[in-house]
């Protein structure tokens, strides 16, 4: 395996619902659900049965995984409490789960729609806050026995000379924070946060060094998707990013990465599939 080479340090891997996801061997494929009426792509989808569908078509266009989150996180986006997220999420999630059988993860930042999600048969969490939003979700994470995806979202915190300096700071505090709590670590895949908190220079920078991140002896996890950074390089709308985010996603298999968090799932499968046949062994 040539990316386990250069990194020198192979995550054991991770049990996810019925999934064992063995890093190294291929780039996983993570297909997104916005139950949302403001997401920044303008795919949000409030009704559970069209949720349904287009998580069944991901699985069908090859995702390994797929995300749902129910509060957007774009750029000044308008915060929710727990109650609203989870009318939005409970009847999608709920319906979601009854069709697929590739792990779900949940996309929240609070213990008490990740703890109801995980009765629901979530099978992960995907905090973009990495555990510093909600003091009480790293101890629902830990009661769960549930894996973990950890964010660096920089919104908001002090900026030093080395973007990639930060994001390990960053990354590190929130592994600590769940360790605390009784999480074990083998059981977390990082996240470094691309669009969270960075213009288009530091965007880019991440993109550039994202081999760096192998160093925690994690799994590393990507998502640039139609993202802001993109549209400004290319000069396109979110729905028409989409090549965009290939060159941004063949670039992350080139560096290791484990998994890539995608809006497109079938055009990002092949571009998975091709740039794995030629830097994988």
């Amino acid at each position: 395996m040539l990316i386990a080479a250069k990194s020198g340090i192979t995550p054991k891997p991770i049990q996810i619902g019925k999934t064992t996801f063995v890093w190294g061997d291929r780039t996983y494929v993570m297909g997104v659900i916005n139950a949302t009426p403001d997401s920044f792509s303008g795919d949000g989808i409030l009704d559970p049965a069209r949720a349904g569908e287009l998580a069944l078509s991901q699985v069908e266009a090859g995702a390994d995984l797929i995300d749902i989150g129910a509060e957007s996180t774009r750029p000044e986006y308008d915060p929710i409490d727990a109650a609203e997220e989870w009318k939005r999420l409970e009847r999608v999630l709920m319906t979601v789960r009854r069709l697929i059988d590739v792990p779900i993860s949940v996309d929240t930042t609070k213990a008490d729609v990740a703890r109801r999600a995980f009765d629901l048969g979530a099978d992960a969490l995907n905090d973009v806050s990495g555990l510093r939003a909600d003091m009480d979700l790293a101890d629902v994470l830990a009661d769960s026995g549930k894996p973990a995806i950890l964010m660096h979202n920089h919104r908001g915190r002090e900026r030093s000379a080395d973007v990639l300096n930060d994001v390990r700071d960053g990354l590190r505090t929130s592994i600590d924070l769940a360790e605390r709590a009784g999480v074990l670590e083998q059981q977390l895949i990082v996240d470094p946060g691309f669009g969270f908190g960075w213009g288009p220079k530091p965007n880019l920078e991440i993109l550039r060094r994202l081999g760096e991140l192998r160093g925690f002896g994690r799994p590393l996890l990507l998502g640039t998707s139609r993202k802001s950074t993109v549209g400004h390089v290319i000069d396109r709308s979110p729905d028409e990013r989409q090549w965009g985010t290939a060159a941004t996603v063949a670039l992350a298999v080139q560096s290791g990465v484990d998994i890539v968090r995608v809006h497109d799932v079938e055009e990002m499968k092949q571009v998975v599939q091709m740039a794995d046949a030629v830097v994988r062994d």
